[in-house]
């Protein structure tokens, strides 16, 4: 009969494990950064500082359509294709969240390349980092970014 303290406690993984788990966890975060600046990157564009979705198939903005302001994230996507041309001051034009995002993308494609390399646990080292304070000043920036949206959008900037 066992007793209760010679029961079997679990083992931590081992560092070998666990290199490849983060390795995996990296090719996931490369992949999907590297297909989102690739697509932005083959994108033209738009002129008017929102649209280049268009190119994607995807519909027009409701809220242009139909309410007759730019949503939140217009202007993400041609933010993005100007980042990728390296045309940073058209990035920030043409929605300043959205440049700051395909930053924050190109910055994660490098760390989690590195992480995929090396198996070090660089990708955790910056999410334990980041906290509310972040995520609440990213929120002011989506905000701020959206109302200068709508006032380049309606002709006042």
């Amino acid at each position: 009969m066992t007793s209760s303290c010679t029961q079997s406690i679990p083992r931590a993984p081992s560092s070998a494990t666990l290199r490849v788990k983060r390795r995996f966890v990296a090719a996931i975060v490369a992949l999907a950064c590297a297909s989102l600046l690739g697509l932005a990157a083959w994108m033209e564009p738009a002129a008017q500082g929102l649209g280049t979705h268009l190119q994607l198939g995807l519909a027009p903005c409701g809220w242009v359509v139909y309410g007759g302001i730019p949503c939140p994230s217009c202007g993400m996507t041609t933010s993005f294709a100007h980042a990728t041309d390296g045309n940073f001051l058209g990035a920030l034009r043409a929605q300043p969240a959205g440049a700051v995002l395909a930053f924050i993308t190109a910055c994660a494609l490098v760390t989690s390349g590195w992480q995929l390399l090396s198996g070090d646990r660089v990708l955790g080292f910056w999410t334990d980092r980041i906290g509310a304070r972040f995520f609440i000043a990213f929120g002011a920036l989506v905000v701020l970014a959206w109302v200068y949206k709508i006032l380049v959008f309606r002709g006042v900037l």
